[in-house]
């Protein structure tokens, strides 16, 4: 068996995790020496009808002068069916084969930074991934040759990274603002014990969007320095406007002011744009995170006075604003020795490791979270989560109106079960149409169907009683049994079909591709 890593797959950049013989994680250097690597795929027309995408800085360098061959940001297409990137040899990609070859990438650093095999992972995803985009996530990592352990939250893997290497016990607020989601994390640190209380996010809210506030006044004011008006047309330009303001929003961390230099048709072209100027561009987007942490601490019950830790993770956490904004709304001091690019990455790796020793012993631990030895001591570590979404069933209300009943709610503990009953419409109904769906409102026109089916039933009068069940794994992986109540027995059960993912046999022709596609 080879060795387990920990995987931060994000929007903008990656990184890989493992633990060492001392019981610390640390961070594997990619090939050209870096601790991250940029999620950037370019495919480079090689003219022999294949592809050799190549992962990394010179994919990213590569944006501005072969746009339409590079692909950025796919994570936010992740469980997406109907998103493609077609190469310029006439190949067709997935988001989740996209995400693969980024996977592979990784994987072979790792095992160059070894000198041994890797075959395992644990990978992380923003807490408020729903199940299409986990089921995604996993497919990708099978797509690149891993054994995918566990998918795991991202704030919670940077807890548990803070939690270890510090020893801190207590309530402690995961502000994650990563390249492309967001999400807030309350959860309390005992002895070991990682128990989330409360999470909530935007998985379309990130550096992302900070950029193009600043892409899109370049814009404007090329166009007010006369550069033309149709400049958007012009890929190659817009890719170059979209590096340059993501370059500026990192200086704009450190200096009061940044200037965008662009060449337009000949023509020179200076844009000046201030600190002051992108916190007022960008103001409404740090408000919506503002919020968002609100929520989750009306929903874990807890005040500011109750929280003993801030931790800010995701490379756009270095903006001034985030950090001025946090300190403002509790009065208190993030914690500085936390690196916001490398926390999830090494909170996974000790996840990989925790997984590891599951599979040594036969099987994971019982009870309610993951009971496993520590990676160093004799400390036991259990690791609990909540649901990111709630999940409900269509049914007809007292008005004989289809309508959404929650059967698990939102930030309830997993693994968790839930229960909903029904009744039959008609007399001699044949089967029960079960509609799995993710989302509080109980309006059908906003709840998301995530899988379906169709299930036979005995013949009975109109009003005969059932129950659904819903099973809910500490993967986020939904089960569901439909109950007869007059014959006390399971008529049916079935695992989410997840219309959305790509099929076994998608997946099986994307691992012979990938097994035949080099990578650099």
């Amino acid at each position: 068996m080879g060795r387990a890593i920990g995987i931060d797959l994000g929007t903008t950049y990656s990184a890989v995790a493992v633990l060492q013989p001392d019981g610390k994680p640390a961070i594997l250097p990619n090939s050209e020496g870096q601790n991250i690597t940029p999620s950037v795929v370019l495919f480079p027309d090689v003219g022999n009808g294949g592809d050799e995408p190549l992962v990394g800085d010179m994919a990213k360098h590569s944006a501005a002068t072969s746009p339409l061959d590079v692909v950025q940001f796919v994570k936010r297409q992740m469980g997406d069916p109907g998103w493609r990137f077609e190469s310029t040899s006439g190949n067709v990609y997935t988001a989740e084969e996209i995400s693969a070859i980024i996977l592979k990438k990784l994987k072979n650093d790792a095992e160059l930074a070894l000198g041994e095999e890797v075959t395992d992972a644990v990978i992380t995803v923003p807490a408020y991934f729903d199940d299409t985009r986990r089921v995604a996530t996993r497919q990708a990592g099978r797509i690149a040759g891993l054994n995918v352990l566990r998918v795991l939250n991202e704030p919670t893997a940077a807890a548990i990274s803070y939690g270890l290497n510090y020893e801190s016990n207590g309530t402690v607020l995961v502000y994650d603002l990563g390249g492309g989601t967001f999400d807030v994390t309350i959860m309390e640190i005992r002895d070991g014990t990682f128990d989330v209380l409360a999470t909530d996010g935007n998985r379309n809210l990130g550096g992302f969007d900070f950029d193009n506030r600043i892409a899109n006044y370049v814009m404007e004011e090329l166009e007010k320095q006369g550069a033309g008006s149709d400049l958007s047309l012009d890929d190659a330009l817009v890719a170059e406007i979209r590096e340059k303001s993501e370059l500026a929003k990192k200086s704009l961390s450190t200096i009061q002011q940044a200037n965008i230099i662009l060449s337009v048709r000949g023509k020179q072209y200076r844009v000046r744009i201030t600190r002051e100027q992108f916190e007022e561009l960008t103001r409404d987007l740090l408000r919506t995170t503002q919020e968002l942490v609100e929520d989750v601490m009306e929903a874990a019950g807890k005040l500011w006075a109750d929280i003993d830790h801030l931790l800010l993770i995701g490379g756009s956490t270095r903006m001034p604003m985030v950090r001025n904004m946090v300190r403002q709304i509790s009065g208190k001091q993030p914690e500085l020795n936390v690196n916001p690019d490398e926390a999830v990455a090494l909170g996974a790796a000790i996840q990989a490791y925790v997984c590891e020793q599951e599979k040594a012993e036969d099987g994971p631990a019982q009870g309610s979270g993951d009971l496993v030895p520590a990676p160093a001591g004799d400390m036991v570590l259990t690791i609990s989560d909540v649901t990111s979404q709630a999940l409900g069933v269509i049914l007809l209300n007292d008005n004989d109106q289809e309508e959404n009943f929650v059967v698990i709610p939102k930030n309830a503990k997993i693994p968790t079960k839930g229960e909903r009953h029904a009744m039959t419409v008609q007399d001699n109904q044949s089967s029960i149409f079960v509609r799995v769906t993710q989302g509080e409102d109980s309006d059908v026109r906003y709840a998301v169907v995530i899988g379906s089916k169709d299930i036979p039933i005995p013949a009975y009068p109109k009003g005969a009683p059932f129950t659904v069940f819903y099973a809910y794994d500490i993967d986020q992986t939904v089960y569901v049994e439909l109950f007869d109540d007059t014959a006390r027995r399971t008529v049916g059960t079935f695992e989410i079909d997840r219309a959305l993912n790509m099929d076994e046999e998608t997946v099986e022709n994307a691992i012979r591709r990938m097994d035949s596609m080099p990578i650099g």
